[in-house]
């Protein structure tokens, strides 16, 4: 028995259609629209419920968990929490302080003590990452390539727990770096300058991330709004990402001379 924490975006609905092709499951469903209600396998519960996600985990003797979909930060003072979470609150709120990836590490933690192992988002469906090599007809030229030493030197510096998971680089300069809005929102911050699309997209893992869980995600969405701030490429890292939609994906960069490289 696996048991499924998910949260929105369309990952855990990926994830679900495979799993449940072969593999006993439960959902915890911690979306605001209870996206998952209609499968007779799924439980609603809120952030601050610990306790009663430990006991459905344990009832079923699920062992393991996997994490998929994005679940929004909570505001603590709000959170209405049961006995357990009022135990472990304390620790999450103290690691909160240090950004998102330290609050999943905190929570990972928490299921190992209660002998709950949390596996990798992509253990159910391992052809959702990409190996290294360019996957477009288009590559980066010397001027891209500049730009994409430039957008990792700046990653590397940033907190070992920074919501910072992308860069977007043009012209040898840093013109944006993901905050706590995502991607999507990062994307918007930048114009198009010209007819030829130029700038790169690099998108890599948190630094000291546990790679098990929330490894950055791009798609065919991602690309679409690329092409509208004029971005040519993205940079993604060797079996480090999610990528979603990759067939149409890579069939709408090559229609619009846009790379897309692994490394």
């Amino acid at each position: 028995m696996i048991g499924l924490i998910f949260g929105e975006t369309e990952l855990p609905k990926y994830i679900l259609k495979k799993v449940k092709k072969k593999h006993k499951y439960l959902i915890i469903d911690l979306t605001k629209r209870k996206i998952f209600k209609k499968d007779k396998n799924s439980y609603s519960v809120s952030i601050g419920q610990f306790g009663k996600i430990i006991s459905i985990l344990k009832s079923n003797n699920c062992k393991q968990v996997l994490f998929a979909g994005k679940v929004a930060k909570p505001d603590f003072k709000s959170l209405k929490l049961d006995l357990k979470a009022i135990y472990y609150m304390p620790k999450i709120i103290t690691s909160s302080k240090l950004g998102d990836a330290a609050i999943l590490k905190q929570i990972i933690s928490i299921f190992l003590k209660e002998k709950v192992r949390t596996v990798s988002s992509n253990k159910f469906t391992p052809e959702i990452t990409l190996s290294k090599g360019n996957y477009t007809i288009n590559q980066p030229n010397e001027d891209d390539k500049r730009d994409i030493r430039l957008g990792e030197k700046a990653l590397k510096r940033t907190g070992n727990f920074s919501y910072v998971q992308g860069a977007i680089c043009r012209n040898n300069k840093i013109i944006a770096l993901e905050g706590s809005g995502g991607t999507r929102k990062m994307i918007k911050q930048v114009k198009k300058i010209s007819k030829l699309p130029n700038g790169i997209l690099i998108k890599y893992p948190k630094k000291k991330q546990d790679r098990r869980i929330d490894l950055p995600t791009i798609g065919l969405d991602t690309l679409k709004q690329c092409k509208t701030a004029g971005i040519k490429g993205i940079i993604l890292k060797h079996k480090l990402n999610i990528f979603l939609n990759k067939k149409q994906s890579i069939k709408y960069a090559n229609k619009n001379k846009m790379f897309i490289l692994v490394k």
